[in-house]
């Protein structure tokens, strides 16, 4: 990954995320990241023929982790 795609990945400024960007930023795989979002457990939207996640979405996600975890 050169410099630019790696600032662009850190830009807190991003709205939507490609599911790399989402995976890199939880530090799970692509892999993982799609099994959540078939799942339901990570909101994902349709733009064309990509799918997008909504930057908010990870910090939703999380906190629904940490609620689950806590409820445990």
């Amino acid at each position: 990954m050169d410099t630019s795609q790696l600032s662009e990945a850190l830009d807190s400024t991003l709205v939507l995320l490609t599911v790399e960007e989402a995976a890199r930023r939880l530090r799970i795989g692509r892999t993982t990241c799609y099994r959540l979002i078939r799942a339901g457990e990570l909101e994902s939207i349709p733009v064309g023929s990509l799918r997008r996640i909504p930057a908010d979405a990870l910090a939703e996600f999380v906190a629904h982790r940490r609620a689950e975890q806590r409820a445990a």
